[in-house]
């Protein structure tokens, strides 16, 4: 298939027009806010933590490629989407091992390849469940288990892990109700899922800032 063939994935999308989902391309900007607030905080206590910096941008494009996709809602348009999430999702989970868990750089990087090869098959048991939503369970245990190893040692980051995956899980939810709640709800709930999914990479985000700054 062509990376221009459209793709009709949402219950908002009633046709091929660039606003065809308005609710789902407008509901991106919380992406952007959620970069904008993270890099604030980021230039007021770390400004010399790049790793953070790569996370803020590559939030941004998430962004970004979101509101190409539900906009263009085309193939090329959904690896636009994608790619960043996947980046943002194996990135943070390297950086998270190594400051939430002092790990070395090469037992965090060990844990992430095996993350990496592991996904596809919990995604593949889940999709007749959670359908394109399963992709996202795998980065919704991660936090759940970092979460609860820091909760031995720093009660207040590893509750705030939970509680963002909780957050996580809320969002997750929200997306896999779009497409079974569209015969009554026109509108969908994806753009939900934008809106907490934005919260939960924020809070991402400034656990990551504020662990660095101590």
């Amino acid at each position: 298939m062509a990376l221009s063939d459209q793709v009709n994935n949402y219950c908002e999308r009633l046709g091929p027009e660039f606003w065809a989902e308005p609710l789902n391309a407008v509901t991106n900007a919380a992406f952007l806010i959620a970069a904008l607030a993270a890099w604030l905080i980021w230039r007021r206590k770390t400004p010399d933590d790049l790793p953070a910096l790569l996370l803020i941008a590559i939030v941004f494009a998430t962004g970004v490629g979101s509101f190409l996709f539900h906009t263009f809602a085309t193939r090329w348009a959904s690896l636009a989407d994608v790619i960043p999430i996947a980046l943002f999702i194996h990135v943070y989970l390297f950086f998270a091992l190594k400051r939430f868990l002092a790990l070395t750089w090469w037992a965090a990087a060990g844990i992430v390849v095996i993350f990496f090869a592991a996904s596809p098959l919990v995604i593949g048991a889940l999709a007749p469940l959670a359908g394109s939503s399963a992709g996202y369970v795998p980065a919704l245990l991660a936090i759940f288990v970092v979460g609860g190893l820091c909760i031995r040692t720093d009660r207040r980051l590893g509750g705030r892990l939970l509680l963002t995956g909780v957050i996580f899980t809320a969002s997750l939810g929200f997306r896999m109700l779009d497409a079974p709640l569209c015969a009554d709800l026109a509108i969908g709930t994806h753009f939900l899922w934008h809106i907490l999914n934005s919260i939960v990479l924020f809070t991402l985000l400034r656990v990551l800032i504020l662990q660095r700054a101590g």
